[in-house]
C-alpha cells in the first residue's frame, strides 16, 4: 500500500520537480542539457549487458574512478554508463573518461521514466554511489532481477530518524536482494533497521579512500605555481559556497597584514557562482586574476580566481595549506581526501555532517583543524604559511589517513566476484 502511495506522489510532484529543473536552467543554462532524459526521453541505446554506476555530483564521481577503472579492466567488451543527477557531475564524467564510457541522467522517479531508462541502457549490473535510496529505481532492477550493489553506503542519524517515518516503503525497498558495501558499522546498523538482510549487508568501508590522483600531479602543481604564481605563500578556500566566500576573503584580509605578499586560489563549488564569486571580489575591490584568462598573477595581485572545472586537483598541488569549503555554512562539507592524500594540512569550519567520519579520522590524529568564523580561519591559516615544518608535518599525518584507510575497493570487488559471474552467464 505504501509503495502505491509514493508510486501517485511520484507522479503528483513531477511537475514540481519539472518547474525547479526549469527555474534553475534560467540562470544556468546547463539544467536543460538533456532534459528529456529527466522525464525518460532520449537515453543513450546500449548493447544488452551494460554496466550502470550511479554517481549523484562532482564527489561522487571522482570516488567511482578506481571502481569505474577496475569494471573497465575486468569488462573490456562491456559499455559502463555512468549516470549523475547534475550537470558538474556530468562535465567530471566528461573531463575524467572522455568517450571511454557513456553518460546519462538519471531520470525523475516516477515508475514510467525508469522503466523506460531501463529499456534503453539495459543494464545487467547496477552500482550506487552512497545514499541514494530510491524506490521507484530499485523495484525496477528487483523486478528486472538486476543485481544492485550500494557501493560505500551509508546513512546518517538524521537521515535514518527520516527514513523510519516511512519504514515500510523502505522496508520493501531495500527488500529486492540489494548487496550493500557499508561505510562503516554504524551505517550497516542503520541499514539493518530499515530492513536489509544481514546476509547481504557487509562492511567495506569507503571507497573514496582508494583515490586516484594523476602520478605527475605534484610535478604539475609545481610548475603551475612557478608559472603563474612564483615563490610567494599559497593557501586554497576550495569548493566554496554563498556566504562563504565573505568569510574567506576576509581572513586572507588578516592574512595579508603579516604575510603582504601571500595568494590566496579561491575556486567555487559550482560553476554558475564563478561570475558572482568575480563580481563580489570587483565591488570589494579585490587584486585578481581568473583562472580562464590564462595570465600569471602580478605581484600586486592577492587572488586568483579558479574558474574552471577539473583543475581543483592541479590547484591543491599548487597550494602550501587548503582550506575545504560546504563547512563554514551548513552544506556539509566536501572532500577533505584529495588535499590530505597530497599531504596539505586541512582546515574546515564546524559544519562537516556530509563527512563527518572522515572528518574525525583527521581531527583525531592532528590532520585538521576545525575553526568557526574569519578570524580563526586566518588564525589556523597563518602559522601554517609561516612554517614549513608545522605544515608538513601537519599534512604528513593526513596523508597517512588515507594511506591506512585504502582497501574499500578490492572488498568490493570480493563482494561483486559472484555477480560478475552471474553477467558473465547472462552474457554468455
Amino acid at each position: 500500500m505504501m509503495r502505491i502511495i509514493y508510486v501517485i506522489l511520484s507522479y503528483l510532484l513531477l511537475p514540481v520537480f519539472a518547474l525547479y529543473w526549469i527555474m534553475r536552467g534560467v540562470g544556468n543554462h546547463t539544467y536543460w542539457d538533456r532534459m528529456g532524459q529527466r522525464f525518460g526521453l532520449g537515453f543513450p541505446r546500449l548493447e544488452d549487458g551494460s554496466i550502470w554506476v550511479h554517481a549523484v555530483s562532482v564527489g561522487e564521481v571522482q570516488a567511482a574512478v578506481p571502481l569505474v577503472r577496475a569494471l573497465q579492466s575486468r569488462f573490456p567488451d562491456r559499455q559502463i554508463l555512468i549516470t549523475t543527477v547534475t550537470p558538474t557531475g556530468a562535465a567530471h564524467v566528461r573531463s575524467l573518461f572522455g568517450e571511454d564510457v557513456c553518460h546519462s541522467y538519471i531520470p525523475f522517479e516516477t515508475p514510467s521514466a525508469v522503466g523506460k531508462f531501463f529499456d534503453a541502457v539495459k543494464p545487467v549490473l547496477a552500482l550506487i554511489m552512497e545514499t541514494e535510496i530510491w524506490p521507484n529505481l530499485y523495484h525496477a532492477c528487483g523486478s528486472r532481477k538486476i543485481p544492485l550493489v550500494l557501493v560505500s553506503a551509508r546513512i546518517s542519524p538524521k537521515s535514518l530518524k527520516n527514513y523510519r517515518r516511512l519504514l515500510p516503503l523502505f522496508r520493501e525497498t531495500l527488500s529486492h536482494g540489494i548487496l550493500i558495501a557499508a561505510q562503516g558499522e554504524a551505517d550497516a546498523k542503520r541499514f539493518l533497521m530499515l530492513g536489509a538482510s544481514p546476509a547481504r549487508t557487509w562492511i567495506t568501508g569507503n571507497i573514496k579512500f582508494d583515490i586516484e590522483l594523476p602520478p605527475d600531479l605534484g610535478i604539475r602543481g609545481a610548475k603551475l605555481r612557478h608559472d603563474i604564481i612564483g615563490n610567494r605563500p599559497v593557501w586554497i578556500a576550495a569548493s566554496t559556497h554563498d556566504g562563504e566566500e565573505e568569510q574567506v576573503l576576509a581572513a586572507h584580509k588578516i592574512v595579508l597584514q603579516s604575510l603582504p605578499d601571500a595568494v590566496l586560489i579561491l575556486v567555487p563549488r559550482h560553476p554558475e557562482r564563478f561570475p558572482v564569486v568575480q563580481s563580489l571580489l570587483k565591488k570589494k575591490q579585490w587584486k585578481f586574476v581568473t583562472r580562464t584568462s590564462h595570465k600569471p598573477v602580478p605581484s600586486a595581485a592577492e587572488v586568483l580566481l579558479g574558474d574552471t572545472m577539473g583543475e581543483l586537483p592541479l590547484f591543491y598541488a599548487a597550494s602550501d595549506v587548503a582550506f575545504v569549503g560546504g563547512t563554514l555554512v551548513p552544506v556539509g562539507g566536501h572532500n577533505l581526501l584529495e588535499p590530505g592524500s597530497l599531504g596539505l594540512p586541512v582546515i574546515t569550519g564546524p559544519h562537516l555532517f556530509h563527512t563527518q567520519d572522515i572528518a574525525a579520522l583527521f581531527t583525531d590524529v592532528g590532520a585538521s583543524i576545525t575553526v568557526q568564523n574569519a578570524e580563526e580561519l586566518a588564525g589556523a591559516v597563518l602559522p601554517l604559511l609561516e612554517d614549513d615544518d608545522m605544515a608538513q608535518e601537519m599534512g604528513q599525518k593526513g596523508k597517512q589517513v588515507v594511506a591506512s584507510n585504502k582497501g574499500a575497493l578490492q572488498r568490493l570487488l570480493v563482494l561483486l566476484a559472484p555477480l560478475v559471474e552471474q553477467v558473465n552467464k547472462r552474457a554468455s
